[in-house]
């Protein structure tokens, strides 16, 4: 009959205090994984945001490429002479750059990432009106990215109470302002490397940047025809380009910009390093638990022991001891994150979104965790010799 009692769970809810004590250790744990894995998804979801709005099959980057806030250029005609090729039914160059803008309430300028377009080409994914597109043909129009920090001022704001938004632009090279109207706002969102974003017609953009050369593009979409293969027309315009630009699927353009962040990046390193911290301290945490539970019933262990009970059995225990902790641990912790997820979308705008792959795997950790913990503690109930205790 003893064996369905359930010792290790009558041993930890006896003393309460103690027990609600070491729940909260366990929920804490689970907060500051939720709180790590949460940044370190927003951070690769959006560095890629853009790249998942870009209208194409294939892309034509620079064999230096890096990241999209890393330009590296490379000649227009590149992309142009394929035009020829079978499977290609469009292409269209993408530029891109850095500049400030100047924030008309503090007059604080900051940087803003430019992308600028083909107002005729259908370049993007984004929801934008055919009105929209058409007034983004006239000089020295722009689309302001509505979900832009707050430092740029309340441009979103004004623009929806139908007031006229005259923007003021700043190139890195040069300290005159270039003034640009907001004709309209669409959404994409800031990352850890942008702030925010404005969309401009490559003819305003020549003209904000002189530096920068019509000569030369930064990325290469690539439209295919709907019967056409796409690794084949990959492969045949790999062999026909030089060798200094690349030819790449969509997919494998967002699997490179995170890779970029995951492994090249300091803050993908730091994210990765604080979620194995995270875990580590959490085993130490979980062992203090069991370990302190384990000393004060210890003559409780030499008894069963005494009466011919093995060590399964009462390993079994404390195993079972490292799952009801993990579970009960895990659910307030998980709904506390909740509310923390919310409000860091609040204050930085970036995409920390709670998901069902995301709960599971933080309580997979924390199973995990406990249960390595549990199985460490093992060592001081093999260890017991019921002589030695009376």
């Amino acid at each position: 009959m003893i064996l369905t009692i359930p010792i290790g769970w009558l041993q930890l809810a006896r003393q309460k205090v103690r027990f609600c004590v070491a729940l909260t250790g366990i929920a804490f744990i689970t907060v500051l994984m939720f709180i790590q894995i949460g940044f370190q998804d927003a951070l690769y979801t959006s560095a890629t945001q853009l790249h998942k709005n870009l209208q194409g099959d294939l892309f034509i980057l620079s064999h230096q490429y890096q990241s999209l806030t890393l330009n590296q250029s490379f000649p227009r005609w590149y992309l142009y002479q394929i035009l020829g090729c079978d499977g290609v039914e469009s292409v269209s160059p993408l530029y891109m750059q850095f500049a400030k803008l100047k924030n008309s309430v503090n007059g604080i300028k900051a940087p803003i990432y430019i992308l600028a377009i083909d107002p005729f080409s259908n370049s993007l994914k984004i929801s934008i009106s055919q009105q929209e597109f058409i007034l983004l043909q006239l000089p020295n129009m722009v689309l302001f990215d509505k979900k832009s920090r707050t430092e740029f001022g309340p441009i979103a704001e004004e623009f929806n109470q139908g007031k006229t938004v005259i923007v003021e632009l700043f190139n890195y090279s040069s300290s005159i302002g270039y003034k640009v109207k907001v004709a309209g706002l669409f959404s994409l969102g800031p990352s850890f490397g942008v702030d925010g974003n404005l969309i401009l017609s490559t003819s305003s953009f020549f003209q904000i940047f002189p530096e920068r050369s019509g000569k030369n593009i930064d990325i290469g979409l690539i439209k295919l025809k709907s019967n056409a293969n796409p690794q084949q027309v990959l492969n045949e315009l790999s062999a026909k380009l030089p060798k200094d630009v690349i030819v790449i699927t969509h997919q494998d353009f967002i699997d490179l910009e995170k890779k970029y962040w995951k492994s090249r990046a300091p803050i993908g390193f730091v994210f990765q390093l604080m979620v194995i911290m995270v875990f580590i301290v959490g085993i130490v945490v979980v062992y203090q638990i069991l370990y302190s539970n384990i000393a004060s019933h210890l003559a409780e262990y030499a008894t069963l022991k005494a009466m011919g009970f093995k060590n399964k059995y009462l390993l079994n225990i404390i195993f079972n001891q490292s799952l009801s902790l993990s579970f009960f641990g895990y659910l307030p912790g998980f709904i506390l994150s909740l509310f923390l997820y919310d409000i860091a979308e609040d204050a930085t705008n970036l995409p920390v979104i709670m998901s069902i792959d995301k709960a599971s795997l933080v309580l997979v950790f924390i199973i995990l965790m406990c249960f390595a913990s549990g199985f460490i503690c093992t060592n001081k109930l093999r260890s017991v010799d019921p002589a030695d205790i009376f």
